[in-house]
């Protein structure tokens, strides 16, 4: 099972904020997956899916919180798609009104009634609503990658308005979801993990949650792992290719003049180079007649090149 499908599982599973944060979730799902079937002066309802976490949350929110009963059927998905659609139906229109008008689709002004696609204010006044509204679209609409690969969620939706409207809803948290057009949909997204794990928080989906941070702790923990290994590594090639450069220097002017025409204490550093070639400079400084600290060495060692660059250029020797 995915990691994006065992989030839906556990947010399925999810009931008890009240019936207002239940009317919430459903007009999520009536929103995202509800088709409005107009006979005239009366409405049906058809919710249409191919996730059974939206089927199964939809007829338990619809008895639980309506008490409506509504009419299911499957249907395989045959050759292009191999899992099944749901599809469930409220054909009374008493109900599938009442269901429009506590969801906010139903919009009714000086005799005039009008099915409006919105995320209507009223239903989402609340936090806990809106969190609740926000649980109910990832069910119906969302994604999120498995976060061992990288950190990414995002809403699937069909048109502009609603995707901007849930963009807002979320950046409500102060979350920073944006909104991109994919082909022919919608696409409200996070990218980052911290976001990620806040949105999950929202949506109250605590083993997701903890799975996901147990997740980033690791990638955290590898990634300064590798990044200080790196910077080791990096630092140890300079300190090498110091240090071979060291003793090509030496050993050019001790085929030259020799190391005895040096003054005593760039000889006594050269010859030092020469016995301990990856020995860093402050332990060479350790191992001088009159110790020296690491600038010293460094200093001398400095002195030494320029020596030999001279040498190379026929210069002789630098006074």
């Amino acid at each position: 099972m995915s990691f994006s499908s065992k989030v839906k599982g556990e947010l399925s599973l999810h009931f008890g904020n009240g019936r207002h944060c239940e009317i919430a979730e459903m007009a999520a799902f009536v929103n995202i997956c509800g088709q409005v079937v107009d006979f005239g002066e009366n409405f049906w309802l058809k919710i249409q899916t191919e996730n059974f976490y939206v089927a199964k949350k939809c007829f338990t929110l619809l008895r639980n919180t309506f008490n409506m009963k509504a009419e299911i059927s499957t249907r395989s998905g045959g050759k292009k798609h191999r899992g099944k659609s749901y599809t469930l139906v409220l054909r009374d229109p008493l109900q599938a009104e009442t269901l429009l008008h506590a969801t906010g689709l139903l919009f009714e002004e000086a005799g005039r009634r009008e099915i409006v696609q919105r995320i209507y204010a009223p239903v989402v006044s609340s936090i806990c609503c809106r969190r609740a509204y926000i649980r109910g679209a990832f069910i119906a609409a969302g994604s999120v990658n498995d976060p061992n690969k990288n950190y990414h969620l995002e809403f699937v939706l069909a048109d502009m308005s609603t995707a901007q409207q849930l963009r807002d809803i979320i950046n409500s948290f102060e979350l920073d979801a944006k909104v991109v057009e994919r082909k022919d949909h919608f696409i409200v997204y996070l990218k980052e993990g911290e976001q990620i794990v806040d949105i999950l928080n929202i949506m109250e989906a605590p083993l997701a949650l903890m799975d996901l941070e147990n997740v980033r702790i690791v990638k955290e923990m590898r990634n300064d792992i590798n990044r200080r290994v790196n910077c080791e590594t990096a630092n140890l090639n300079k300190v090498v290719g110091a240090a071979v450069k060291q003793l090509e220097d030496i050993a050019y002017i001790e085929e030259t003049i020799g190391l005895a025409r040096l003054p005593e204490q760039l000889e006594e550093v050269a010859r030092l180079r020469m016995e301990y070639p990856d020995k860093s400079l402050k332990e060479l400084g350790s191992f001088l007649m009159t110790p020296v600290g690491k600038s010293g060495v460094n200093h001398r060692l400095r002195k030494i090149s320029t020596i030999a660059e001279s040498l190379r250029e026929g210069k002789g020797e630098p006074e």
